[in-house]
């Protein structure tokens, strides 16, 4: 069968049109195929009606690769839900592969039974041998034996579709993923109005080609209607999901959204400075877009320039926000170290990428934790939180910006590439939900003969005075300061007690966060401990080994320096801890470390997020030990 979990099934015109509950897909091609768009938009069309929806995108690092090339291959992965669900799933239904080398990556991912849709018109001896193969593989009927195999003429259909348009072939061509999109919103009973609705948006102003991908969406479509090598088609219900107004929402877009809701509950205006690196440029193009609501948005020269400008816009009073990935994140860290000494409020993002220097800029890892906990110079400690979901970014900046203006120190946000390319259903909030995020500037001395702008309050941050603020005349910079006075002191009495004072205060921070919860029993033989984008999968394989008996429990960090108050004692309760982590095991040093606990790693750095299999039988694996 090419769905999961058939329920029902009914004959529509001539055709069986079966019930499922969740599906997986994947559109693969040259990474000019528009394999994105066609995923974003079964995305898009999937959450508007109401299906739970996970997305895993996943491009080549080179901005134009070799056509046809292995390298080359582009995919988008979603699965949709009549349920809910936590990742894009582990196995394929259904592959569209539009050349040789799509098929040859990919294939392996495709279940047994699923659903193979491939341009035969691509598999020509120029792009077979780009591919590595020799023969055909199309004619390999033995090993594609295992599938239900659909040979579609795309290129020919296509070029039928929109002529008489007055298209060039190489035009013509690039409509191929709407024709593939278009048989892929037959085969499982999708609505192709948003798409339309957005192809008309979008090329408003070039009639020609917004004809030209609506004829192609229709004349797939219309292929899988009328073909007789069609004979089954799917439908998916809508989840019950919780009442309110839901949009889709990656990960980054969240971000963006968060800071610019952040600015507005504080009352304040919002500073980004950062410099392009993928995964995480998306935030600043978002950005740039809300320059209404008091958005001020600045790309640097570098990324020490990105960060030097931060500190700047958080000494001025302003929220000030920067991003990047690892390699960026290894440049920021001098002025990390400046934001620390001055204590001024910032949030830094982390968007993480397989490493180390360049690595795979486009795949998704965990390998920076480590670099947040101790990449600066000297004892430098600062607060750490990690999203979790892509809409679970939204409300975690938050958490970030709320911490760095009440604790008068930057904060570290820590995201993947998973979470950032990533899209699921979000509802929008009331604003009745939100976390205050209070923002207080001292208007006199407060009694002082002079202004002490190191005097403390009870959660040891200084207060924020704004320059120019008349007789709160005060310096800062990266030398020692005397508490409470802030004038430079380099006695080493002192350096220790501001080094104390320092990391005492983002140990203070863990007054303020909440207990860390267990889902599952409160005790036992095994706790499965997440953090950042593993939570899907993770509470998906947990959810499972329950189900199937098994007594496990898991515990998912978003606070990570410090830790919630609770964990040790959590950790205490249960006889073996499990850590996966997508990296060599970096959160399992520091859980060792601090708690004293032989914590067992889990660890995969292919440029991939676990697999709900791979957790299971390894939860399986240590609870049969």
């Amino acid at each position: 069968m090419a769905s999961t979990d058939v329920s029902a099934s009914e004959e529509v015109n001539g055709k069986k049109l079966e019930q499922v509950e969740t599906v997986v897909i994947r559109f693969c091609g040259d990474s000019g195929d528009g394999m994105q768009l066609a995923g974003s938009q079964m995305t898009n069309v999937s959450a508007a009606f109401g299906n739970d929806v996970s997305t895993l995108p996943d491009f080549p690092a080179e901005i134009r690769a070799p056509a046809g090339s292995l390298a080359g291959v582009s995919g988008f992965q979603l699965s949709f839900s009549a349920h809910d669900i936590f990742t894009p799933g582990d196995e394929v239904d259904t592959l569209v592969a539009m050349n040789p080398a799509a098929l040859k990556t990919n294939l392996r991912d495709l279940k047994r039974g699923g659903t193979l849709i491939v341009n035969e018109d691509a598999f020509d001896k120029s792009n077979l041998a780009k591919a590595g193969f020799q023969d055909n593989p199309l004619e390999d009927h033995e090993a594609l034996s295992g599938y239900s195999v659909h040979r579609v003429p795309m290129t020919r259909l296509t070029r039928d579709a929109v002529s008489g348009l007055g298209l060039s072939q190489r035009e013509a061509d690039r409509c191929r993923n709407f024709f593939a999109l278009g048989l892929v919103y037959w085969l499982y009973e999708r609505d192709a109005k948003p798409t339309e609705d957005w192809v008309r948006a979008k090329f408003a102003k070039k009639p020609e080609i917004a004809e030209a991908n609506l004829r192609a969406l229709k004349g797939g479509a219309n292929y899988g209607f009328s073909t007789e090598a069609f004979t089954v088609h799917y439908q998916v219900a809508k989840a019950k999901l919780a009442p309110g107004k839901y949009r889709k929402i990656t990960g980054n877009e969240a971000v963006a959204f968060g800071l610019v809701t952040a600015a507005k509950l504080a009352g304040k205006s919002l500073f980004y400075g950062g410099y392009p690196i993928t995964p995480a440029s998306d935030i600043l193009h978002e950005l740039s877009r809300f320059k209404s609501f008091g958005v001020r948005t600045f790309q640097a020269e570098d990324e020490i320039a990105a960060m030097s400008s931060i500190v700047g816009a958080a000494f001025g009073g302003e929220l000030a926000v920067t991003a990047s990935s690892g390699p960026g994140i290894c440049l920021k860290g001098e002025a990390m170290g400046l934001g620390l000494m001055t204590e001024l409020p910032m949030v830094i993002i982390d968007v993480q990428r397989g490493g180390p220097s360049t690595g795979l800029p486009t795949k998704t890892e965990q390998s920076d934790l480590l670099l947040a906990m101790f990449g600066r110079n000297g004892d430098s400690p600062l607060p750490i939180v990690a999203a979790r979901s892509p809409g679970d970014c939204f409300y975690m900046i938050q958490e970030a910006m709320r911490i760095a203006v009440e604790y008068m120190v930057p904060v570290i946000f820590l995201s993947d590439g998973y979470i950032a390319n990533g899209a699921e259903p979000w509802r929008i909030p009331e604003v009745s939900e939100l976390k205050p995020i209070k923002v207080t500037h001292p208007a006199d001395r407060d009694g002082e003969d002079e202004f002490l702008p190191y005097k403390r309050n009870d959660k040891l941050s200084r207060p924020w005075a704004i320059p120019g603020t008349e007789g709160l005349e005060h310096r800062v910079g990266g030398l020692e300061k005397a508490d409470v006075t802030g004038h430079v002191e380099y006695s080493p009495v002192n350096h220790q007690h501001m080094t104390e004072v320092r990391s005492n205060k983002v140990d203070r921070v863990a007054d303020s966060i909440p207990e860390l919860v267990v889902d599952g029993p409160e005790s036992g033989k095994l706790l499965v401990l997440s953090w950042g984008g593993t939570w899907g999968a993770v509470r998906t394989a947990v959810q499972k080994c329950n189900a199937n008996g098994a007594s496990v429990a898991h515990a998912h960090l978003q606070y990570i320096n410090p830790f919630p108050k609770n964990l040790g004692d959590i950790i205490g309760r249960f006889e073996r801890v499990l850590i996966p982590e997508l990296n060599t095991g970096q959160l399992r040093l520091l859980i060792r470390a601090r708690f004293l606990v032989d914590a067992v790693g889990y660890n995969k750095v292919q440029g991939k997020p676990f697999l709900v299999s791979e957790l299971t039988d390894q939860i399986t694996s240590m609870l049969e030990d």
